[in-house]
């Protein structure tokens, strides 16, 4: 600690004492505010809006709202803000986390900046992990806000869209970061301005902010159409896999390996070595799915390609019960994170439909991307942020770096008195295992409730089994078994409860210590008061044993690669100044150890073992523990900042793309745009054929001619206009031209009506720049995937990602233009009486050909004699619809036949 530190305190410090003289303010207005009918209490509301309006600042009134808040609390929930939970409400007012321990309020701490932020208008979005929290905490709140004149709304899947635009209409709206990221992205395919539903992005507070701003960063939003079904190749390509061998390291010129893959696991990535390429090439052509001579990676292959590696990366780095469970024949994501599934969620680049071959589950077509952004992008468009969590100050650089967000730790409210022990190392897992049942035996017999902490559904699993060979009562919270997450919960602070959890699943619920008696009182219908005196006898009488036997024991069965993660587990214990105990049992043959860990300091560390079972406890395994974390989190964090980099590209192409659709959709006149779109793509035409400063002979006037009329069905005598004036430049051609194709333009929608002409413009506007976007996207994938490969040619692959991505992002505006204004210049407008006119043709085609009991063509519904001779009398124009209803000109339908006739 320097000496400057000491003297003045930490940052941390500083900010506090900074806050605490607010909150000796707000505590002086209580008396005053208790003092206040109900009905005054509720005018404040109105009274807060109108100084907002009058010029006054949330700063100005924060701490009155902050005591209106409070004192609506204690009448209305029965609940009092502490000053720590006060002090937490105004970190949150600014762009900071607030560290607030588990079991310190976080719920009701929210309410503070939640009421003030809403009184601006602009609406809160209160972010949870999912719809069980949402609905939880919005339900916690409602009476507290609703008593304040706030409405509140739940936005989660599965609502219609009245009950959607109705949640985000309310002044404070409880979601999932899912759900409001799907939104946004829905709200910018919306084909009307009625469709969309979010408002601006004002505040967000974020519940467990870690979780999704750290943990799920790398994970992106996408919302996908169905691509080509290529179901069959993943079945094929499924076979090969297991009969390619593993090789330890990759080959250098020094090391020649007998393998056909190697592995990354750090990056999850599979690679294949030469031997291996050339086993996969064999094997294909043997099955006739490549010619012989051709290679694997030769561009016209690229999509074999991406089968094999997917399909190697499914079997070698993806494992059931790990990675994804099965369950009711799909593949289901398991959250690495918090250990629950991700019902809906598909892997992306092939890997889920790999995953369904190997599994033999029904392999589904492909998705190509229609929209996506990642969670990082999206929270950054708020205009303010902030979060809360009980584990963000390992994490705070990070905060800081991506989301401008300062870490702010609020103190407890009494001591935290948990006892977190020494870890303890074993030689294997079996061992660790052994250790780890004797010290719920222990746990047990003292009646002390544990709650075990596994990194996966396999690993919960095999301990379950163990447990039951013991006879140790027991209850699973994993993937498998989510929906009674809460009711698990509710039991695990229990005397003598043994609960294992993966991961952190059940975060964001209490563990009370002698359970739960309001969760069993739920599950009475009606009960009396006598029921429910009962229960809270029973609760206090357990609650006694449990302080007694030393409060929630924690156990770790391996140390997860963040720190952040570990914390989270210890944090379930030792809650409000509760006692507790938490330990983490480890062995060399953890993913951790193997992974992180060189092969040098794996065989110091096998050696300090000298009697089979033994323990291991030093200050030296708490270094090289710290050093593992320390290099996994450096490289998650790398691997997030690059992502976003490459995300920022186009993140920037996103905002331009959405600003362009959501000015279409706020404007019903876009006829200036389309207008100067006209200009532009003329101009473009015919200086391909006319370059600027050119000679008369460099002129193609032919080519020029012959473009116009395939492309815009546009016939100009251009020729003709050259040898009448002489004098005829390029700049007055391109104005002439323009003119002729406004006036036509102009000459149709004086047939539709103005009304149509706009709202047909903008249609297709809309329709063309959604699929241009969604083609655009598709090659920006595959223009990432590949990118690494100029690295190869000492190019920087990240610059030549942003020249290249701007380069097709500028021909892809061009091609809007383009497109555009040819289907709005081609498009044929019809008369009335021209359509009624080719009604009547069409019937008296039908009555000759009925008359004379003729043939009918498919395609233009009558035979070649009865077209002649229905037409060759006829005066009809050689680019008009043909009265046949063919929907064809007349020049190209029945007008070529009478020409030969």
């Amino acid at each position: 600690m320097s000496i400057l530190t000491r003297i003045f305190g930490s940052r941390n410090e500083r900010v506090l004492r900074k806050l605490k003289k607010q909150v000796v303010k707000i505590n002086k207005m209580e008396p005053a505010f208790e003092a206040l009918s109900d009905d005054e209490l509720k005018a404040k509301t109105q009274e807060f809006r109108d100084r907002l309006s009058g010029g006054e600042t949330l700063q100005q009134i924060l701490p009155e709202a902050f005591a209106t808040v409070r004192e609506a609390s204690k009448r209305v929930l029965g609940m009092r803000h502490f000053d720590v939970q006060l002090i937490g409400g105004m970190v949150l007012t600014n762009r900071c986390i607030a560290e607030m321990r588990t079991g310190e309020g976080k719920t009701l701490t929210a309410t503070l900046p939640c009421y003030l932020i809403a009184l601006e208008g602009k609406g809160v979005h209160v972010v949870t992990v999912n719809d069980y929290l949402a609905r939880r905490d919005a339900e916690t709140n409602r009476p507290l806000f609703e008593f304040l004149g706030m409405s509140v709304g739940v936005n989660i899947p599965g609502l219609s869209p009245e009950e959607k635009r109705a949640a985000y209409a309310a002044d404070i709206t409880y979601a999932t970061n899912s759900e409001l990221g799907f939104d946004y992205l829905r709200d910018n395919l919306a084909h009307s301005k009625e469709e969309r539903f979010q408002r601006t992005l004002g505040y967000a507070l974020v519940d467990e902010v870690d979780s999704i701003l750290i943990d799920e960063a790398r994970t992106p939003l996408i919302i996908s159409g169905q691509a080509e079904n290529s179901s069959e190749l993943y079945i094929a390509v499924n076979k090969l896999i297991p009969s390619l061998i593993k090789q330890e390291k990759e080959d250098t010129e020094e090391y020649q390996g007998e393998g056909d893959f190697t592995l990354d696991l750090k990056s999850k990535q599979a690679h294949l070595t030469e031997r291996g390429q050339e086993k996969v090439e064999d094997w294909l052509i043997t099955q006739g799915l490549m010619p012989e001579g051709d290679s694997l990676y030769s561009p016209s292959r690229i999509v074999l390609l991406h089968h094999v590696m997917a399909a190697l990366r499914a079997h070698t780095l993806f494992e059931k019960d790990v990675d994804y469970i099965v369950k009711d024949g799909e593949i289901v994501i398991v959250d690495e994170h918090t250990g629950r599934t991700m019902a809906g969620r598909r892997w992306s680049d092939g890997l889920h439909q790999a995953i369904e071959a190997k599994e033999g589950v029904d392999v589904k077509s492909e998705n190509q991307t229609v929209a996506s952004i990642s969670y990082q992008n999206y929270f950054r468009l708020y205009e303010r942020l902030a979060g809360m969590t009980g584990t963000a100050d390992t994490e705070a650089f990070e905060f800081q770096q991506i989301y401008g967000l300062e870490t702010v730790v609020i103190p407890t409210n009494r001591p935290m008195i948990r006892d977190d022990r020494t870890d303890v190392m074993f030689e294997n897992e079996q061992y660790k295992f052994n250790a780890i049942i004797e010290d719920i035996k222990d746990c047990v017999e003292r009646q002390q409730p544990v709650l075990v902490g596994t990194i996966s559904v396999e690993k919960s699993e095999e301990l379950s089994k163990a447990l039951d060979k013991a006879g140790i009562k027991h209850n699973v919270l994993n993937a498998k078994f989510h929906q009674q997450e809460a009711e698990i919960v509710a039991e695990a602070g229990f005397p003598s409860a043994v609960t294992i959890a993966t991961n952190m699943a059940g975060r964001g619920t209490d563990i009370i210590l002698g359970g739960n008696w309001k969760a069993q009182a739920a599950k009475l219908e009606n009960p009396t008061q006598e029921q429910i005196e009962a229960l809270k006898a029973e609760w206090e009488k357990n609650h006694e044993i449990v302080m007694k036997a030393g409060g929630l024991h924690i156990i770790g069965t391996e140390r997860h690669e963040s720190r952040r993660i570990d914390n989270q587990l210890r944090g379930r214990s030792g809650r409000q100044g509760d006692p507790g105990s938490s330990r983490f049992y480890l062995s060399l043959e953890d993913g951790l150890m193997r992974i992180y860990l060189n092969e040098g300091k794996l065989n110091l560390m096998r050696k300090a073992f000298t009697v089979a079972g033994e323990a291991m406890e030093s200050k030296m395994l708490a270094k090289v523990i710290a050093s593992a974390q320390a290099k996994v989190e450096a490289f998650h964090f790398d691997g997030r900042k690059n992502l976003l980099e490459y995300d920022d590209v186009a993140n920037d192409q996103r905002h331009a793309i959405y600003e362009q659709r959501n000015h279409l959709l706020d404007n019903d006149d876009i006829s200036e745009t389309i207008n100067a779109i006209r200009h532009d793509v003329f101009n473009g035409v015919i200086d391909q054929y006319i370059p600027p400063q050119s000679l008369e002979e460099q002129w193609d006037i032919k080519g020029l001619e012959e473009r116009l009329s395939q492309e815009f069905g546009m016939e100009l005598p251009i020729s003709n206009w050259l040898e009448e004036d002489n004098n005829l430049h390029e700049e007055s051609l391109c104005e002439r031209i323009v003119e002729i194709a406004e006036k036509e333009y102009k000459e149709k929608e004086a047939l539709v009506g103005e009304d149509a002409m706009r709202h047909f413009e903008k249609g297709v506007m809309l329709q063309t720049l959604d699929e241009l976007w969604k083609e655009h996207l598709a090659s920006m994938d595959y223009l990432r995937q590949g990118i690494h490969l100029r690295g190869y040619a000492q190019k920087d692959p990240k610059q030549e990602y942003k020249k290249e991505s701007f380069r097709m992002f500028t021909e892809m505006l061009d091609s809007l233009k383009h497109q555009v204004i040819t289907t709005l210049t081609r498009v044929r407008v019809r008369t009335q009486e021209e359509m009624e006119e080719a009604e009547r043709a069409r019937q008296e085609m039908a009555a000759r050909i009925n008359q004379n009991n003729l043939p009918v063509d498919e395609n233009s519904q009558t035979t070649q004699n009865s077209e002649t001779e229905d037409y060759s009398d006829r005066r009809i124009g050689r680019n008009e619809p043909c009265p046949c209803g063919s929907g064809k000109k007349y020049k190209h339908c029945h007008g070529s036949r009478v020409a030969r006739q």
